[in-house]
């Protein structure tokens, strides 16, 4: 996985996808997800279609891949697209969790949503 990481956010998504086609098993949805977030950094709409199709397909209940291929449509302008994604989203039951933050002040830990 770290090797996909780190091809995928130097933007090389045809190593990757050539590194995919050579390991003798079938890459996890840590990988797949690697992929599918480098796809939205660089804008690839088909590999990011493939990866977040493969992950949801191990991961169904996972929000990230269902966010990350929403944004990955409405940056490219398919804002059909996204609104599919999110309505199959809602229709799963698959829910984001809101972001989290914590900061220590004067020994006290607060959390902020």
């Amino acid at each position: 996985v770290c090797m996909i990481d780190l091809l995928g956010r130097a933007g090389q998504l045809d190593k990757v996808e050539a590194l995919f086609n050579g390991i003798p098993f079938e890459p996890d949805a840590a990988a797949w997800s690697s992929l599918l977030g480098a796809c939205r950094i660089y804008g690839d709409v088909e590999r990011g279609t493939h990866a977040a199709e493969y992950v949801l397909e191990l991961d169904p209940m996972n929000a990230g891949p269902f966010i990350l291929l929403s944004n990955i449509y409405a940056a490219s302008g398919e804002w059909d697209h996204a609104a599919e994604v999110r309505k199959v989203m809602k229709e799963r039951g698959v829910k984001a969790q809101p972001g989290r933050s914590c900061i220590e002040v004067k020994k006290k830990v607060h959390e902020f949503v």
